[in-house]
């Protein structure tokens, strides 16, 4: 079998991936023979290998970004690499109708630090959780197979723990606002609950009361008010003087938070 008719097979079953082992077993040649028929199937645009030893076959459609989009080999990849994950942060946003602020780069959550994957014009960028496996997920078509997405609030979640991921709290806040009419008042305490942080919950009542989803909130008021051991800053880094404080929050706004309309 020849490398095109070998891409062509796996194609025409629906497979746009594959493993050098799968490729060393289907061709019957030696690693090194393996290594050169798909080097030129790369030049040609056919392949990318987002990760050592893991092809993408790229079809037409996909050739001026020189690779599958993300959501369709993602999955696929984390399976390959042997770590948990989900879709989240503005990726996962954006899947749940949160899409004014549209992410640069595909966003996965998994259980260690990864540098971020560049293959052509893809790019996809790693946050580290140490109890990724704990947070609740949905699982999403996407055009080769399902993604695993984190649920509306714990894509809210996440935003407010890591907002330098997010592109600071000025996105967040303005992507909150989008996602509030999507949450569930005691799904978003429940997540809090199993695996947030108590300052990031704090700081998630207070931007979500401030960005209009006051109503989603009632039940999160109980946790920090049972949880809450301290007043802390919306944020961290920034000076504490002349701040107000949202009681019901224990929270000093020591930012002006500004919502893209």
């Amino acid at each position: 079998m020849t490398g095109p008719s070998f891409l062509q097979q796996m194609a025409a079953s629906g497979r746009y991936h594959f493993t050098m082992q799968d490729a060393m077993k289907a061709l019957g040649a030696s690693v090194v023979a393996v290594h050169a028929v798909l080097r030129r199937l790369k030049k040609q645009g056919l392949l990318a290998m987002p990760v050592r030893g893991f092809y993408v076959i790229v079809p037409p459609e996909y050739r001026s970004l020189g690779c599958l989009p993300a959501e369709q080999f993602v999955p696929a990849l984390m399976d390959f690499l042997d770590v948990p994950y989900y879709v989240g942060l503005l990726s996962a946003a954006e899947r749940h109708g949160a899409a004014h602020q549209r992410p640069q780069e595909f966003q996965v959550v998994t259980s260690r630090n990864r540098a971020p994957l560049v293959s052509g014009s893809v790019r996809v960028a790693f946050v580290a959780r140490g109890n990724v496996r704990d947070v609740p997920t949905v699982t999403l078509n996407s055009p080769r197979g399902f993604l695993r997405v984190s649920t509306p609030e714990a894509t809210a979640l996440d935003l407010v723990t890591y907002p330098e991921k997010a592109g600071g709290l000025d996105t967040v806040a303005t992507v909150l606002a989008e996602l509030a009419e999507t949450l569930d008042a005691r799904a978003l305490a429940d997540v809090a609950a199993r695996v947030g942080e108590v300052p990031a919950v704090q700081r998630l009542g207070h931007l979500l009361d401030a960005v209009g989803g006051g109503s989603q909130t009632a039940f999160l008021a109980d946790l920090v008010a049972n949880r809450a051991r301290r007043v802390v800053r919306l944020v961290p880094a920034a000076p504490l003087s002349g701040a107000p404080l949202d009681a019901r929050w224990r929270v000093r706004a020591n930012a002006t938070i500004e919502v893209d309309e």
